[in-house]
This record gives C-alpha cells, sequence and structure tokens, in this order.
C-alpha cells in the first residue's frame, strides 16, 4: 500500500493519476495547505520542503522498510521505475521523457503558478507581474504544442511526462489562455480527458476539492504566501 499524501492541486493530482494509471493500491492523506497541515513535525519527516504531494510506500521494490520520496517529478520517477510503467527502458526513450518531466517541473509549474498568484491570490492587482507571467505561459503553452504537432503524446506513447503537464494545463482558463490558439495541445488535452485513470486520478478525494473551491481565506494566505526561513 502507497501513502498518499495529498491535496487537489496540480502538483498533488499528478500523483494521484498515476497511480491510478498504474493500478497500485493507494490511500489518501489529506494535508490541508490553507491550515499549515504541511508543517507537522510528521509530514516533515518525509517532505522536509514543506510542500506536499510525498508518498510513503510500503512495499517498495527489493522490499525492505518503507520508502518515502518527496517532489512530483521524484515521485512520478519512482513510480514508473517501480512499476516499469509509463517509463521507457531504452536510453533515448528515458532521455525523453525525463526532459519534458524536468521542462514541467522546472518551467511549467513554477511560471503558471506564478501566473495563478499574480492574476487570482495577491493582494493588489500588479499589472508588469500579471504580465509578465501570462506571457511566460504563453511561451510555454507554444512549447508545448509545437512538441504535440504529429504525436499523439509528449513523447509519442504515453507516460508520466503527459501525467506531470495535464494537470497544469486543465486550469489554462484561470492563466489567461485561450486553448483555441494551440490547436496540438487542445486535442491532447481533450484526448487525455477520456482516460479512465485521469478521470479517478483528478476525482480522487474530490470532497477535498469541493470544500477548497472557494480558494484561501486570509488565514490560509498568510500561510500559504507568508513563508519565511524560520520555522513555523
Amino acid at each position: 500500500m502507497i501513502d498518499l499524501h495529498f491535496w487537489p492541486t496540480p502538483n498533488g493530482w499528478k500523483i494521484s493519476i498515476a497511480l491510478e494509471e498504474m493500478g497500485l493500491p493507494y490511500r489518501i492523506v489529506p494535508v490541508n495547505i490553507g491550515r499549515g497541515e504541511q508543517f507537522k513535525p510528521g509530514f516533515l519527516a518525509i517532505s522536509p520542503n514543506n510542500r506536499m504531494p510525498a508518498i510513503v510506500d510500503d512495499e517498495p521494490p527489493g522490499g525492505g522498510a518503507p520508502i518515502s520520496v518527496f517532489e512530483s517529478g521524484a515521485i512520478l520517477l519512482y513510480l514508473g521505475d517501480k512499476t516499469g510503467k509509463f517509463l521507457p527502458r531504452d536510453l533515448r526513450g528515458r532521455t525523453a521523457v525525463t526532459e519534458w518531466l524536468m521542462w514541467q517541473m522546472g518551467g511549467l509549474g513554477p511560471m503558471l503558478g506564478q501566473n495563478h498568484h499574480f492574476r487570482m491570490y495577491a493582494p493588489e492587482k500588479l499589472p508588469y507581474a500579471i504580465d509578465r507571467y501570462t506571457k511566460e505561459a504563453h511561451r510555454l503553452y507554444g512549447v508545448l504544442d509545437r512538441r504535440l504537432e504529429g504525436r499523439e503524446y509528449v513523447c509519442d506513447e504515453y507516460s508520466i511526462a503527459d501525467m506531470a503537464c495535464w494537470p497544469w494545463i486543465i486550469l489554462h482558463e484561470r492563466q489567461g489562455i485561450d486553448l483555441a490558439e494551440f490547436p496540438n495541445l487542445q486535442r491532447w488535452h481533450e484526448k487525455m480527458k477520456t482516460r479512465p485513470g485521469v478521470q479517478r486520478g483528478f476525482d480522487a478525494a474530490k470532497e477535498l476539492r469541493n470544500a477548497s473551491s472557494a480558494g484561501p481565506d486570509e488565514q490560509a494566505k498568510k500561510i500559504l504566501f507568508g513563508q519565511t526561513g524560520k520555522p513555523a
């Protein structure tokens, strides 16, 4: 059994989708990031960056004691290696999937996250920041659209790279992006939605998503956006 420490965000959905697609048994351990549960000692022991998702695998490959993994990209690589699914074994295939996973981790996710922040959550509207991150989001959508030209999935065969990217793209309206401008990406986005594993992963712990749909209140904003290097 795998414990998935989770809250309904794009990074959390990456892992619930992967677990569903790979057919691995798991249970969700909610981490309410708007109430500071990511700072609890028990969670920090498995995710020292005080960010979810994180997993604890009671049955790691090769046996032995349970293993914990934090950072969504590292989790996807771990699960791909554990199952032998959606992560090619050959050098060229694995390299391509790793490239696009790192692209998502280093670019798509952080930049779209900043886009969300300045468009939706910042206490004052800063036109420069909104324009900066909306343009960068548009650029990244263009990169992915060009990659998908003539391809069914990001790396030809369905992989953890698709699982990593899709949860960020579903929020395109919040990012000020019109998917119609990116026909290859739009086609891929619609195809991803039809996968049963993607649907189940996105709906995992749906009640948590419903509970957080109103967005962070003022207390949650202080917790989410006011963190420093000092312990909470």
